[in-house]
């Protein structure tokens, strides 16, 4: 099996290994750098459980090989909360409910952080459509909504980057 070195930046952290050319990112980051925040959800591009940011774009990381990120920026669920406080979605999430068995939350997240970054005031239909390479089988979605809008709101605001704001 041929194998390459390969180096890119995850987590604002630079990582450098030799990997096999037909493992997956998913696979990568799971068992390679022990991120196991992005869960393996189908391996056929589905669900978009696996949802990660390179270089700033959602990407379904079961549809890339490692080799293919060579030289980029990686963004997993892992990276996004900074200095221990949550990011306004992860915020949202747990304000709103938007989640229940928290399977696609990681993938709902990311596609949604990338959402924000591109429109950071969507409508109710352009967050849908952002989030829909992503499936969820345990809500109806409106909760979801509702969390990305929350985000929104507060980047906004300009609460920006960790607005931790949880009681016990």
């Amino acid at each position: 099996m041929s194998r390459h070195k390969i180096t890119m930046t995850v987590n604002d952290v630079e990582v450098t290994r030799e990997i096999e050319s037909r493992n997956l990112l998913v696979h990568f980051i799971r068992e390679d750098l022990s991120l196991t925040g992005t869960p393996i959800g189908c391996d056929t591009t589905s669900c978009g459980a696996c949802t990660v940011l390179v270089n700033g774009r959602a990407i379904k990381s079961c549809t890339m090989f490692a080799v293919q990120a060579n030289g980029a920026t990686i963004e997993t669920i892992e990276g996004v909360a900074q200095n221990g406080d949550l990011h306004p979605l992860q915020q949202g999430f747990w304000e709103k409910h938007g989640l229940q068995c928290g399977y696609c939350t990681p993938g709902m997240i990311m596609s949604a952080k990338h959402l924000l970054a591109e429109n950071p005031n969507p409508s109710e239909e352009e967050i849908r459509w952002g989030i829909s390479g992503n499936l969820c089988r345990c809500t109806g979605y409106n909760k979801i909504v509702e969390a990305i809008r929350y985000a929104a709101d507060k980047l906004a605001e300009g609460d920006g980057e960790g607005t931790e704001e949880t009681s016990a």
